[in-house]
């Protein structure tokens, strides 16, 4: 249990601040971004296509 304690304290005397800084997205961060989401669209395209049991689109 003493152990235990010793930890908490060392957890609350190291505790960093955090400074989070908003990562500025490039043109080509963009553009992966949206390749990404395009193959992710047409990979469930397809799979709804191949599927012997659905005629129509779920959308």
């Amino acid at each position: 249990m003493g152990f235990e304690r010793l930890m908490a304290k060392l957890r609350r005397s190291l505790k960093i601040k955090e400074s989070y800084h908003k990562i500025e997205k490039s043109e080509s961060m963009r553009v992966e971004i949206r390749s990404k989401k395009a193959r992710k669209l047409i990979q469930q395209t397809l799979k709804i296509a191949d599927s012997p049991k659905s005629k129509s689109y779920p959308f």
